[in-house]
């Protein structure tokens, strides 16, 4: 019987998420000869045994750019599985710095805002960096018992949701018509698109691609797919239940993963919940932003945090203004 191959050591890299005053962030280019020459990542390098890993990132900044890191706090951490090597991206974001960042190795260096970044120029796995800063904490979904004669009421209402302020909703109407449920996206769009809204469709897939908007990936779908159904400048949600699922949205190049049901749920009855303990785990093991959803509400963003979440994701509790 073969001796079992021992698994290969992982690499910690530190990255360091730069956010200026007006929004900016600071790429910079990986240099010829390098892993992925010339493609872009967010500044940083690899962390020294035994070291803290705020520590790390502090050294690295200054050694690469010449500044004085003061305070950081954890973004996402991204397993990265080469064919030679393991990496763990873990990323950090900071406004907090002394001195004014320049190239001490080489790099070229760009500051870039949010919407100019093109994240086919970066490593795959910047791009979940990019997308867990870009990402807010809260992701409402409409209610599945919502009528096709309740349309007016329904684009009003997430209408204001958007105005005060929702960067991310779902339009889950299952008891519409497709068409419809189009309709309303496009009549919401213009609102979305001023006040920087992503809107995504549930399943959607071609609805997505003529409006130029987001999917929601039914697990179902995402067990079928190969490849990423959308362009990057869309967004690619996946919604999972388990690892496989999770592994499965990486591997499609999705944006972000919702993962359910963390608690007990009227709407997947059928479905043990997680629980707290198991998603921290298996958000910790994704290498994509993941929300925590089913018995969610805005209250419980911070647990989500401090289980390795982006954030949280919900129905009924997210549409109670």
């Amino acid at each position: 019987m073969p001796a079992p191959i021992a698994p290969r050591p992982v690499m910690h890299v530190m990255a360091g998420v730069m956010h200026d005053a007006e929004g900016r962030v600071l790429l910079a280019q990986r240099p010829a000869g390098k892993h992925l020459a010339g493609m872009w990542e967010f500044p940083g390098g690899k962390l020294e045994r035994d070291e803290a890993p705020l520590a790390g990132l502090a050294r690295e900044l200054h050694e690469e750019l010449g500044i004085t890191l003061q305070r950081a706090e954890p973004l996402i951490r991204v397993p990265c599985h080469y064919v030679d090597r393991e990496l763990l991206l873990d990323a950090w974001q900071t406004d907090q710095w002394e001195g004014v960042p320049q190239s001490l190795e080489g790099q070229a260096l760009q500051w870039l805002t949010p919407a100019q970044i093109d994240p086919s120029i970066l490593t795959p796995a910047d791009r979940s960096i990019l997308q867990a800063w870009r990402l807010p904490r809260r992701y409402p979904i409409t209610p599945p018992g919502v009528k096709p004669d309740q349309r007016g009421v329904w684009f009003e209402r997430i209408g204001r949701a958007i105005e005060r302020g929702e960067r991310l909703v779902q339009l889950r109407l299952p008891l519409w018509p497709r068409e419809l449920v189009r309709e309303l996206a496009a009549a919401l769009l213009p609102l979305a698109r001023r006040r920087g809204t992503q809107l995504l469709l549930n399943g959607d897939i071609e609805g997505a691609l003529a409006l130029g908007i987001g999917v929601q990936l039914k697990s179902t779908q995402l067990a079928a797919l190969t490849a990423r159904p959308l362009p990057l400048a869309q967004l690619v949600g996946a919604s999972c239940h388990d690892a496989a699922h999770l592994t499965q949205a990486s591997s499609i190049a999705a944006d972000f993963a919702t993962l359910s049901p963390v608690a007990a749920t009227r709407n997947l009855p059928q479905r043990p919940p997680l629980g707290w303990p198991r998603f921290h785990r298996l958000a910790e093991a994704a290498a994509l932003p993941v929300y925590a959803l089913g018995g969610m509400a805005p209250s419980h963003i911070m647990q989500a945090r401090q289980c390795s979440g982006q954030g949280v994701a919900g129905i009924r509790e997210f549409w109670l203004i």
